[in-house]
């Protein structure tokens, strides 16, 4: 009887064989350790830092600011990285970058002391996005990528929660202890996928249509960066202002905003395995506007006067497609690339650095706008399903054209 895809085993160029399944844990790992708890743990400390007089708020909001400038410059220093030592060498060390910015971080120190391990944290979360999971998911069957893919970035919702959860309960005793115990437990799951990483990318097996049945490559890779960058703007005002918007602007207190953000974090915990899932259905390309379309109306719920039963809808919605859509994009470069295997890491990279430059480009406007308007957050998430819908009609456009080549390529042989 053979076994199931997922546990299927992949010969190493050493000669040593990973089960699949323990790559796919380390690239969850990777994922928790690396945005799950190196970016989002920070949200619910940056409160007690302020509080404590580590810093004073401006100092602590640019402390955040640098976790993403980090990550970006990771994003595009980490293919440069792995192509002068092993890949899973990169990867064992930016997780042990994140560990130590942890522990670098539980004693009160100079600003740029802070600066520099935010920064190095946010450099490790950046190229384990770009990294991890190219070097894991060729091991694993083609029918089970995208639930393989989920469960990867599925790490990422999980730290949402556990930044929600754990953080709390940590500060009851102390500051320091907190940032601790967050590094003890980056500690443990760098441990757990030490030895699960292959030794090396395998290239997937082409499919069986002929190169030159399909278009090039660009004409459907640039519209996809483009469509990930506008989602990565749609966001923000969820991940930026929900919490906000429902404790000030509904006046509903903080506990209610952050009941909401525990919703958040449960939909990003489920939603790459559950679109992972989908696509292994009905394929990566159709799962993609499947998601745009919930998204448009996940965004722009809260700036309609919906009441609690919606908004919490729109918190889960939002989130699961917070990280179920980049399974979902990676899927689809691995898709278009199918006959150029070695191009398929560095389209990834293209689009994760095009992530970051919208992210924190839409996090600064939005932030202007909210103040121009007089702190009205509805123009933020109107502004935010504006830019979901322009995703989806790109996607909807670039793929009607496409179906309109194939079609007069078949006419045309057929002649």
């Amino acid at each position: 009887m053979s076994k199931p895809a997922i546990h299927q085993e992949t010969k190493t160029r050493d000669g040593r064989t990973v089960a699949a399944w323990r790559g796919v844990l380390s690239g969850f790992c990777a994922s928790l350790v690396g945005i799950g708890l190196a970016r989002f743990a920070y949200t619910p400390l940056l409160p007690a830092i302020v509080d404590a007089r580590w810093f004073d708020p401006s100092k602590a909001a640019y402390l955040g600011a640098a976790n993403l400038a980090g990550y970006l410059a990771g994003a595009l220093a980490g293919g440069f990285l792995a192509g002068r030592v092993s890949t899973p060498t990169v990867l064992r060390s930016a997780m042990v970058l994140a560990t130590l910015a942890f522990f670098a971080c539980a004693h009160p120190a100079s600003f740029l002391w802070f600066f520099a391990w935010r920064l190095l944290a946010g450099f490790s979360g950046g190229t384990l996005m770009v990294l991890a999971a190219p070097l894991v998911l060729p091991g694993i069957s083609p029918a089970r990528r995208g639930v393989a893919s989920g469960a990867i970035f599925m790490g990422v919702g999980a730290g949402v929660v556990a930044s929600g959860t754990m953080v709390p309960w940590l500060l009851g005793g102390s500051l320091s202890g907190a940032w601790i115990g967050l590094g003890l437990l980056s500690l443990l799951l760098t441990a757990i996928a030490w030895r699960g990483w292959p030794s090396d990318a395998l290239t997937p097996a082409p499919s069986a249509e002929p190169c030159h049945r399909a278009p090039p490559a660009r004409l459907l890779l640039w519209p996809l960066y483009i469509e990930y960058a506008l989602n990565a703007a749609g966001w923000v005002p969820h991940m930026i202002f929900l919490v906000d918007f429902v404790a000030r602007g509904l006046g509903q207190g903080l506990r209610a905003g952050a009941g909401y953000w525990v919703l958040f974090g449960a939909g990003a915990t489920a939603g790459p395995v559950l679109a992972g899932m989908l696509a292994d259905r009905i394929g990566f390309g159709r799962a993609l506007r499947f998601a745009f379309a919930l998204e448009i109306f996940g965004v722009a719920a809260p700036a309609l006067d919906v009441d609690a039963f919606w908004l919490a809808a729109s918190s889960v919605v939002v989130g699961a497609f917070v990280t179920g859509t980049v399974p979902l994009v990676l899927g689809r470069v691995q898709e278009l690339l199918a006959h150029r295997p070695a191009q398929q890491n560095s389209a990834w990279r293209t689009a994760t650095v095009g992530f970051a430059l919208s992210q924190a480009a839409a996090a600064y406007g939005l932030s202007f706008v909210f103040s121009r308007s007089g702190g009205d957050y509805r123009w933020l998430f109107f502004i935010g399903a504006v830019a979901m819908a322009m995703a989806l009609a790109l996607d909807i456009a670039v793929s009607a054209r496409q179906a309109n080549s194939a079609v007069a390529g078949s006419t045309v042989r057929f002649r």
